[in-house]
Formats: C-alpha cells, structure tokens, sequence
C-alpha cells in the first residue's frame, strides 16, 4: 500500500479508516510497522513475530500471534487459521485493541467492548468449538498471571482456581438440572466478564515504533 500521495492511495485509506475506525495518521504508522515485520513484504506469517522483544516476555505470546491468523478473528470463516495475513488483515487484528472513542454513543461502546471480548473468547477457545472447559479458562488466567512479578507461582494457580470456581458457578448456576455441562460459551463469557473494565486493559502499545506489546 503506498499511502502517501496518489488519489488511489487516498481512496484506500479512507476505505480502511471506514473498516478499522482507525485514522489516516495511525494507519499510515501501522503501515511502517507491518513493513518492519513482513520485511517489506506484502505479507506477515507467524514466524515474522519471533523479532518482537516485548512478545517475547509474554506468557501467553504463542496465543497472542495466533490470534492474529485466526479466520474468526479475520472474519474470513468459522474456523481454521490463516498461513499469512496481509495489511488489511493486520488492521483488522489491530482494530480490536483500539480504545474506545469517547464520542461514541452507548451502543456503540456496547457493541466495541463485545468484540473485544469475543477477540479474548477466541483466545481461549482455541479448538473453535464455541466452548471453553473451565480447565482451559484456568489455564490462561495462571500463564497470565505468571507474567505479573509481584505474583508468586503458587499466588497464581489459587487465584486461576479461583477464577475458575467462579466461573463454574455462572456457568452451572443457569443449566437445569438434566443439562450436562459442555463448557463456557460466548454467552457465558459475557456474564463472567460483566463489570469488568476490558476497555482500558484489552489496547495495544503498537503505534511505538520501537516496541510491540500488548498492555494489560
């Protein structure tokens, strides 16, 4: 994408601001920042993160560069995972990590912050099944914890088990009594993440051009 100075070039962009809510200032950054990953390349595959310092660091990187070739993510399908992503593909993951706009109307905010939440509900549901075991749901609250140095190993896995019991308890609260749990759906997910402040953690410390990494 040259997105400087021709009238094509303008009308792109402005395609991409309609899709991505970004402005023409970001987009242009995040353009220098795909060509930095893809090696001035038309395309970024999964090994193009293994440069980034901050990722490295991240308990749950391999989940973080998976989620930005998930077809669900992509919108391009269901399920599966794409082998490379292109430009438009890579503000698409980007725009999920956007902060939400203060002119926005409250159905607006609403519908933002269940994106962002859906983008986490992938994360988990790493099989795309529509479902999260609670094991699962324990699993990425300890590794995500562990990344935190003020937290001790053994701090971790209680608060993770006890993320977990109180996910059960939403869960398992609304089933009828002949229900046989088969995990946490979107739904679910909704309820056990309701209160919770997602719109100032889930961004993404990316227009820094030195640095890449997700702020929680």
């Amino acid at each position: 994408m040259g997105v400087a100075h021709s009238h094509s070039a303008s009308e792109e962009v402005r395609e991409l601001e309609g899709k991505t809510g970004f402005s023409s200032y970001q987009i242009e950054q995040l353009h220098r920042r795909f060509k930095q990953l893809s090696g001035d390349q038309p395309t970024i595959r999964k090994e193009s993160f293994n440069n980034v310092p901050d990722l490295e660091l991240n308990p749950i990187r391999s989940r973080i560069v998976r989620a930005f070739f998930d077809h669900r993510n992509l919108r391009k399908g269901p399920s599966g995972l794409a082998e490379e992503i292109n430009f438009e593909d890579f503000l698409t993951i980007m725009s999920y990590f956007r902060p939400i706009d203060t002119t926005m109307g409250e159905e607006q905010v609403a519908q933002s912050r269940k994106e962002k939440l859906r983008f986490l509900f992938h994360m988990y549901d790493a099989d795309s099944d529509g479902r999260i075991t609670l094991e699962e749901y324990r699993n990425v609250v300890e590794d995500l914890l562990s990344g935190n140095p003020h937290i001790e190993k053994e701090s971790a896995g209680s608060i993770a088990k006890g993320a977990m019991m109180e996910a059960a308890s939403v869960c398992l609260g609304q089933m009828e009594p002949d229900q046989v749990y088969e995990g946490i759906t979107f739904e679910d997910f909704l309820k056990i993440l309701k209160g919770i402040d997602i719109e100032s953690k889930m961004h993404i410390c990316f227009l820094n051009m030195e640095t890449m990494a997700l702020c929680h």
